[in-house]
């Protein structure tokens, strides 16, 4: 009885060493570095899109304490002036200089 237990125990042992020497080897060929390094970019671009996306909402939350901030100092919500087209007042000033410099010389 004892010779049939250990006679399974090397056949268990043997069957699980040539598997894991069957998958070494196999990492050592073309087709298994390849497999390695298409895994590795994938984790490497699942991080940076991981970072990426940390990298956004640190922005986001540091623009609304700075707005909390200009509102508290000011008076004035960024948010609210946005949506009144203060930024579309300061361009059409920029626009209409190069035309005031234009009737000046004309003028002059």
């Amino acid at each position: 009885m004892r010779r049939i237990f250990w006679l399974g125990v090397g056949v268990a042992a043997g069957v699980a060493l040539s598997r894991k020497a069957r998958q070494t080897a196999h990492q050592a060929t073309p087709a298994g570095i390849a497999g390695n390094l298409g895994d590795a970019i994938s984790e490497l671009a699942g991080a940076i899109g991981s970072f990426g996306a940390d990298v956004r909402a640190g922005m986001e939350e540091r623009e609304d304490e700075l707005s909390e901030v200009v509102e508290q100092r000011s008076g004035v919500s960024p948010v609210a002036r946005r949506a009144l087209g203060a930024s579309d007042e300061g361009r059409g000033r920029r626009a209409s200089r190069p035309a005031d410099a234009r009737a000046r010389r004309a003028g002059s």
